[in-house]
């Protein structure tokens, strides 16, 4: 064997973009047309149509209530289509035949838009396929990288978000034009169609990517390696049962909290008690599982913390589909725009700010000696979102007090949100699968996702809550409406967490898991 010393002033080859890029980011572009077409004219469609049976005062929170739990079906199978591909098929067959089950559930929605029952299961099979392909589109992109073209992955990663939202941006302008012209059949058939192309590109391409394989059972994955370290002592089984008894709590009380909110609470609960009594004593696994599968364990772990601290701001940021859409009703705008087309805002914006950031913004505030790390971008968005939502409070008190406020407003926080999406969401996707070891790429992006899905939980635990008699008590006595009270509680909450995050960002090692 032998061994060559680099040349130090030699010329090193530029790195070198993968060729089969194109077709995952042509997927993703008509995907995320597909899912936002729908989902953006969900709640209008449910209110004018769907949930007419329902009395009017009633028909707000409920249709909020059908979205939210749709989003936590979205982001809670994540966890279900990261584990098939990583125990059983790998990520590319999981992908496409969830992405069949995805086109069958748009199918349901454009045939089923008159029957309640056939129209939830549509959602639910949206949820299944969209859900169970998220991690693993965007961890298949990182697959397609090693440590020469590392550096290019960051560059993809910003592509792929900006196409997520060119997708998201006709959507948003076209389908509520769409809905109200040529009805809910089209509108809803029109995203299946482009769900069915985005199956057609990733198929075409499917001979020039690079394939991970299955790791099969693994007698060192990441739970097992926990349920070791639970075992190691009392201490951790004992916070771990902590979690059990709220999770059992949680359960008993799903006639207040709702079925989806309650199942969602117990789960958290049983995670989040069962990963803090594992990190107590994870050292307890080693002999028994592999130093690189407890090093392993111990990185997911780590970054759970930062995850559990973003959920405040998916909470903010997914509302701005129901709760920013239920505020545009109240607004002045013209007669042929529709409130729900005010979120094409959003995407429109994210397509300018991430080469505005990547090509001015950061070079900047590097030369004046700042550093942009991955968690200072992280950080500095979720306090953006909550200055959002001090903003969006604004507006709802003067629309509360009977003032005239033209919809051109809700431009200013749907700024400083985007602003905050584009710093969280584009970074986080990256940054969440290069701190994975490459065994557990498929684990940590579910965790990724899982983590809008508790944002969307608190939302529903939220909508729960302010309806008790002291909670209401407390909202009248300030002379403030339901909805300013619980915009500033969201902005509040998300600043808090900025605060956290930042603090524990401080202490947090970065690592470089790309495979060699």
């Amino acid at each position: 064997m032998t061994t060559t010393t680099a040349n130090p002033h030699a010329n090193t080859a530029p790195a070198k973009m993968p060729p089969q890029i194109p077709y995952i980011i042509g997927n993703e572009g008509c995907e995320r047309f597909s899912f936002y077409g729908m989902r953006n004219i969900l709640t209008v469609f449910m209110m004018t149509s769907l949930l007419l049976a329902i009395p009017e005062e009633m028909r707000k929170a409920e249709a909020k209530e059908v979205f939210h739990t749709f989003v936590i079906g979205v982001y809670f199978f994540p966890l279900l289509g990261g584990w098939l591909a990583d125990r059983f098929f790998g990520k590319y067959p999981t992908i496409f035949w969830l992405s069949l089950v995805y086109c069958a559930g748009h199918a349901c929605l454009a045939f089923f838009e008159n029957n309640i029952r056939g129209f939830y299961f549509g959602l639910f099979l949206i949820s299944l396929g969209s859900g169970g392909i998220k991690p693993l589109v965007s961890s298949f992109v990182g697959d397609q990288f090693d440590k020469g073209n590392r550096s290019l992955a960051q560059k993809v990663y910003d592509a792929f978000y900006w196409i997520i939202n060119f997708g998201s941006f006709f959507a948003s302008l076209l389908m509520p034009v769409i809905l109200k012209t040529f009805g809910a059949g089209v509108a809803f058939g029109l995203p299946g169609v482009l769900m069915g192309l985005a199956t057609l590109i990733l198929w075409s391409g499917r001979k020039k990517y690079v394939h991970q394989p299955a790791r099969g059972a693994n007698p060192h994955s990441f739970l097992k390696v926990v349920w070791t370290a639970l075992k190691g002592g009392s201490l951790g089984l004992g916070v771990a049962a902590l979690g059990l008894v709220g999770a059992a709590y949680s359960l008993s009380q799903m006639g207040g909290l709702g079925f989806v909110a309650a199942v969602c609470l117990a789960l958290v609960l049983v995670m989040g008690f069962g990963g803090a009594g594992a990190a107590l004593q994870l050292e307890r696994a080693r002999g028994i599982h592999s130093d690189e599968a407890v090093d392993g364990a111990r990185a997911v772990l780590r970054v759970l913390v930062l995850f559990a601290l973003v959920t405040p701001f998916w909470s903010l940021f997914d509302q701005k589909a129901s709760t920013w859409v239920l505020q545009a009703d109240q607004m002045a705008k013209p007669e042929w725009f529709q409130s729900s087309m005010m979120q094409a805002l959003n995407p429109a914006l994210v397509m300018i700010l991430i080469p505005f950031n990547n090509m001015v913004l950061y070079p900047t505030l590097a030369r004046m000696g700042l550093k942009v790390t991955a968690l200072r971008r992280m950080g500095a968005g979720i306090a953006l979102a909550g200055a959002a939502w001090i903003v969006a409070g604004v507006l709802q008190l003067w629309l509360d007090e009977g003032a005239t406020v033209s919809i051109v407003w809700q431009m200013l926080p749907y700024a400083l949100l985007t602003l905050g999406e584009v710093l969280v969401s584009a970074t986080g996707l990256e940054f969440a699968y290069s701190q994975a070891p490459l065994s557990m790429k498929g684990t940590i992006m579910s965790f990724w996702s899982l983590s809008v899905t508790v944002g969307n939980l608190w939302v529903l635990l939220s909508n729960v809550s302010i309806k008790s008699p002291a909670a209401l008590q407390a909202i009248h006595s300030t002379g403030y409406s339901e909805t300013a009270c619980l915009m500033f509680f969201f902005a509040g909450f998300a600043l808090l967490a900025a605060l956290l995050f930042a603090l524990v960002a401080r202490r947090y090692p970065m690592q470089n898991n790309y495979r060699g």
